[in-house]
């Protein structure tokens, strides 16, 4: 599975960004796909994750502000930014596991993508 990460970009606070993953292969639609970021300094941290089932899980941090789905025919998932943050500031990435659950590991997570720069300027 190659998973390609785009959308980011410049933003000011209280803008939107959404984030595409496009992945390759036939197996997506059996995947939990995630949403993880890092920015500088810092670990890298879960986001959100949304399972096979279209079941979603998010972070605390972005709960209400973020929304993660997946289009299965187009073998992509979204994350819809809305309310940014200059703490949102990092590099996102997505990835995706064969595991079907929360998704908020990202040590069981067997594929990623290059990540994509989100900035948020106050």
């Amino acid at each position: 599975v190659q998973l390609q990460a785009f959308g980011g970009g410049l933003v000011q606070a209280g803008g939107s960004l959404r984030l595409s993953c496009a992945a390759s292969g036939r197996t997506f639609s059996s995947r939990t796909m995630g949403w993880f970021r890092q920015a500088p300094g810092k670990e890298r941290e879960f986001v959100a994750a949304i399972r096979r089932s279209g079941g979603t899980y998010y972070a605390d941090s972005v709960k209400g502000r973020f929304t993660i789905s997946r289009d299965n025919a187009k073998n992509t998932v979204y994350l819809q930014m809305n309310s940014l943050k200059p703490e949102d500031t990092a590099v996102y990435y997505c990835a995706a596991t064969r595991i079907n659950y929360s998704g908020d590991t990202d040590t069981d997570y067997e594929y990623w993508g290059q990540g994509t720069q989100v900035t948020v300027s106050s």
